[in-house]
């Protein structure tokens, strides 16, 4: 049946839907860069540099540590907690900062300090942000459900991060990390809150306690990807959970389901078609062949006539002799 050889491409296809790049539509709507890696891989950061820079540092928001510096004079410094792990290189008019083996310690938020001479005196101007998630694989601080999702178009999720302690300094994200990186949701310990432009009216956030909800509503297609729950607790690295895949059904997928289920409608009453046919061609057929034959008359008279013509003859032969 054609209908069931359409089973396997859809669900190939659905698994590997966070291959492709998603559509984006809200134009340069993430103003910061999310990386995520697990513990033990490399990422890397892209300061950009322009000819008025006098120096430039790569510095950590939540420890405000400064992991690298760089000068037109000189070759960048690297600070002494990331001795043999930092990469640095030139690109064009922008500086690559790679940072290998990753330690659970390395989820922070870095951003590219640019220190500019303005009339005659140097000043520091804080550039891109880029926020690194290191994803330890035996890390319980937050927990997030569910693992994964698979919604219609139109449908809502709910995400659900559980924090294990309760700091008193915080401050919430939900960030996309796979297909169309960037921040989703922000939430200041002053419960000031800044939502991507994507999600606009489509969001609603709770928090009672340690448990946070995000419900995210009305998802579509590019919506697919890997959301991840994070927290910037004061005097610690980014704590962040495994995540949460969700991946929004296409439409052809939807129609393909309701086609299905009048495909199988179909078989099912052409089934029933087939062997109510058979079951009337089997009675008459069998009608048939139990009926009584009726004797055949004009052979019968046919063959008496012969018979009685042949007595005749012999009779009138016999008489000449």
């Amino acid at each position: 049946m054609l209908w069931m050889l359409w089973l396997p491409n859809a669900s190939l296809f659905l698994l590997l839907l966070p291959c492709f790049p998603a559509q984006d539509g809200g134009g340069h709507e993430q103003s910061t860069d999310v990386i995520s890696a697990w513990e033990g891989n490399s990422v890397s950061i892209i300061c950009p540099m322009n000819q008025n820079q006098v120096g430039m540092y790569l510095r950590t928001v939540i420890q405000n540590l400064n992991v690298v510096y760089s000068s037109k004079e000189k070759p960048p410094s690297v600070n002494p907690a990331f001795a043999n792990r930092v990469e640095c290189s030139k690109e064009g008019e922008n500086l690559r900062i790679t940072l290998h083996r990753l330690q659970e310690s390395d989820s922070q938020i870095y951003v590219c300090a640019e220190i500019l001479k303005i009339d005659g005196y140097p000043q520091e101007i804080y550039g891109k942000t880029t926020i690194v998630v290191v994803k330890a694989k035996f890390s319980r601080a937050l927990e997030q459900s569910p693992l994964h999702a698979n919604p219609e178009p139109g449908q809502s999720v709910s995400i659900t991060c559980v924090l294990k302690s309760s700091p008193e300094d915080e401050q919430f994200y939900l960030l996309r990390t796979l297909v169309q990186p960037g921040m989703v949701l922000s939430v200041s310990n002053l419960n000031v809150s800044e939502v991507s432009p994507a999600f606009g009216n489509r969001l609603e956030y709770s928090r009672e306690g340690n448990r946070t909800v995000v419900t995210l509503h009305k998802l579509q297609e590019n919506d697919s990807d890997n959301y991840i729950c994070a927290l910037k607790v004061k005097g610690s690295p980014l704590l962040s959970a495994s995540g949460t895949m969700l991946l929004v059904k296409e439409v052809e997928q939807a129609c393909k389901k309701s086609s299905w289920d009048l495909y199988a409608v179909l078989i099912v009453v052409a089934l029933l078609f087939c062997a109510l046919v058979c079951c009337t061609l089997y009675h008459v057929v069998v009608k048939k062949y139990f009926q009584k034959k009726k004797p055949n008359v004009v052979y019968e008279d046919m063959s008496y006539n012969s018979r009685r013509s042949t007595l005749v003859r012999s009779s009138t032969y016999s008489r000449g002799e």
